[in-house]
């Protein structure tokens, strides 16, 4: 299993829940709250827009893997703090401003799907709610045979936001993706492969080499040719979106009082 000398931190790069390596041409972002499954709250999502944003105009940078520290990939969003609930929860907020901080788990999800380079998720442990829906945008997802991956949303009584509904339509199909998000059962990795939900399952210690092996192939491939076939993707799949209500999730989020 190939691993850099010591990986540096890209420059400027303050202290977040989200770790960043470089590995010449491959960034690794690493969810760094592992002692509660690596929750999505606001700074979280704020990092994640700004980090996707940057490498379009790093064009060093080829291959983005974004994966989990400890046990789990992301257990979703943080449900004690609520992603953006401190700006929600400011007085005298009005209502464009509220709906700003309610599309931020979307926008999150959005800059990863928009993303000029090529992305892969690191899947194991649980992988649930926002964390799939982050998982979903990406272009590739390896997962460990046992993991964990579903979104518990209507269970909680919650509308499942993010746009994950229409990605997931989009990827699976709409009798799978009802299946998920209706019926709430989570998948384990070797489910989700046969689903088409993950590229890849293997086993949790073969993990590692097999993103490697992805991430170092997909990143020796002509570049040109690459991004233009990730492009025409990211094309087909806006031109499926047409007609996409994602844009009143937010208003979902907080109708439902997140």
């Amino acid at each position: 299993m190939f691993r850099p000398p010591p990986p540096h931190k890209l420059p400027g790069m303050a202290a977040t829940p989200i770790e960043v390596e470089r590995d010449g041409a491959v960034v690794r972002l690493w969810f760094d709250r592992p002692e509660k499954h690596n929750p999505l709250g606001t700074a979280t999502l704020e990092r994640i827009i700004e980090l996707y944003g940057s490498f379009a105009t790093d064009f060093d940078v080829r291959v983005v893997v974004l994966g989990g520290r400890g046990p789990s990939f992301s257990a979703g969003a943080d449900l004690t703090a609520p992603p953006a609930s401190e700006h929600l929860g400011r007085v005298g907020l009005g209502p464009r401003e509220r709906r700003w901080w309610g599309q931020l788990g979307r926008r999150a999800v959005t800059a990863v799907a928009d993303a000029e380079v090529v992305t892969i998720a690191r899947l194991h442990g649980n992988v649930l709610g926002g964390g799939l829906c982050l998982a979903l945008a990406c272009d590739f997802r390896i997962a460990t045979v046992d993991a964990r991956l579903g979104l518990p949303e209507v269970d909680l009584g919650l509308p499942l936001t993010w746009g994950g509904t229409a990605r997931l339509v989009h990827e699976v199909g709409a009798a799978r993706a009802r299946q998920l998000i209706m019926l709430t059962d989570p998948v384990d990795g070797a489910e989700a492969e046969r689903w088409g939900l993950v590229h890849r399952a293997v086993a949790p210690e073969e993990l590692d080499a097999a993103v490697d092996d992805w991430a170092t192939r997909l990143a020796a491939k002509p570049e040109r040719a690459v991004h233009m076939a990730k492009t025409q993707f990211r094309a087909l799949s806006r031109q499926a979106g047409l007609g996409d209500t994602t844009e009143t999730d937010g208003d979902l989020l907080l109708a439902t009082g997140l």
